[in-house]
């Protein structure tokens, strides 16, 4: 009895579906939008990180060393910058190889004359976390034999301020375009249920529970969900592949790299889904809410 009772209000469901058919392709639609909005912001979001994370691998401060410091007193220097906070990996350059180095840079007849000894040992700073690089310039100009830090502290606070505002924007996005989910499936179901609220006093008053009377809207509302959810993914899949094929393509031998759909499209997959089943289901529930009060 139970399972045919279950059987019918599961029917009932997604005949509602397809009774009011314009507005549940309304609803599937919208949901679809939000969806797609709210995944493309994600995704900027993630590939601007991934930037920054392979910025912070390449990005280096360059510690000049005092040139009263002896040969013997290097390893000491390279210990203490290793020890300062923030500092990933350190390695020294001696003045012989960053006169080399120069020398393949330049033209060589700009280098005639001049001698290795008028550069300085230094050591390439590789840093943990880019928006700490003031501070951790700060501590490796404090430490005994080290001359002068030259750090890139424009380019670092610029990227990480970018990264901070797209952080902040996909939030509220998400945020917005949610509520308009739940508001727009909310008001296409209370149209169903406009057109049933006799039937639903009815059932009221013949002693129908609220959950029978509601689960009804909350399979149309689950049901819609699933398929904008579904539905988002695969055009979020085409669209991102589409994009990025054009990014990669006009920035061959580029620095810049985007990250695969295939590395994130199950949390992608898992979040649309997710979100379109709650988005159905409290869609359903609030819809319906009103009329219960018979």
């Amino acid at each position: 009895m139970r399972l045919n009772r279950f059987g019918y209000l599961v029917r009932e469901g997604f005949r509602s579906i397809g009774t009011h058919g314009f507005m549940s392709f309304a609803s599937v639609t919208i949901i679809m939008a939000c969806l797609i909005i709210m995944g493309s912001v994600s995704l900027l979001s993630v590939n601007i990180d991934e930037l920054i994370a392979d910025l912070e691998d390449q990005n280096e401060v360059v510690c000049f060393v005092d040139e009263s410091v002896g040969d013997d007193e290097l390893d000491a220097i390279a210990s203490a910058i290793s020890a300062t906070d923030n500092v990933s990996a350190v390695q020294f350059v001696s003045r012989d190889e960053a006169f080399e180095s120069f020398k393949g840079n330049y033209d060589e007849t700009l280098m005639e004359g001049i001698e290795s000894d008028v550069l300085r040992h230094r050591y390439i700073v590789n840093l943990t976390d880019i928006a700490r690089m003031g501070e951790t310039k700060s501590a490796l100009e404090g430490i005994e034999g080290v001359a002068k830090v030259k750090a890139h502290l424009d380019y670092a606070e610029s990227f990480v301020t970018i990264r901070n505002i797209v952080s902040v924007i996909s939030f509220v996005l998400i945020v917005i375009l949610v509520f308009v989910s739940v508001f727009i499936m909310s008001n296409t179901i209370k149209l169903a249920t406009f057109g049933r609220r006799e039937e639903i006093a009815i059932m009221k008053m013949v002693g129908a529970t609220n959950g029978f009377i509601r689960m009804p809207f909350i399979v149309e509302g689950l049901v819609l969900g699933i398929l904008g959810g579904g539905l988002a993914f695969a055009a979020e899949w085409g669209l991102y592949n589409v994009i990025t094929g054009k990014v990669v393509s006009s920035l061959t031998g580029s620095f810049i790299s985007v990250v695969p759909f295939t590395s994130v499209q199950m949390p992608v997959l898992v979040c649309f889904m997710g979100i379109g089943i709650l988005v159905g289901a409290f869609g359903g529930v609030n819809a319906i809410r009103n009329y219960l009060k018979v």
